[in-house]
């Protein structure tokens, strides 16, 4: 009996882990360069689909360079607003707004 406490107790440690886990992925890294990212490209987006937006292209800064990551559709959240990855001069740096979800 002691053991199969033990182990629901594990088991709902381990859910509530689990339940954690989003929330601390959510952390993020904040990415300052003295690079200006190069002019963003055109893509053509494919047709619409039910239960999705559309998440457009955008430049990210990887290994000392900017590296182009297309277009993709993403679940939609209703009631929320996707805001898409963009840059944004501050002063002589650029910074990197990561893509999310907002009211």
């Amino acid at each position: 009996m002691k053991s199969s406490r033990k182990a629901l107790l594990l088991g709902m440690m381990m859910a509530a882990g689990a339940l954690a886990a989003p929330g601390l992925a959510s952390a993020g890294i904040l990415i300052d360069i003295d690079v200006a990212p190069p002019p963003i490209r055109v893509e053509t987006m494919p047709p619409p689909r039910v239960g999705y937006v559309w998440a457009p292209g955008y430049w990210e800064w990887r290994d000392h360079a900017h590296l182009w990551v297309a277009g993709r559709y993403i679940v939609e959240r209703r009631g929320y607003r996707w805001v898409p990855d963009h840059w944004e001069q501050r002063g002589p740096h650029w910074h990197h707004e990561r893509g999310h979800w907002e009211r």
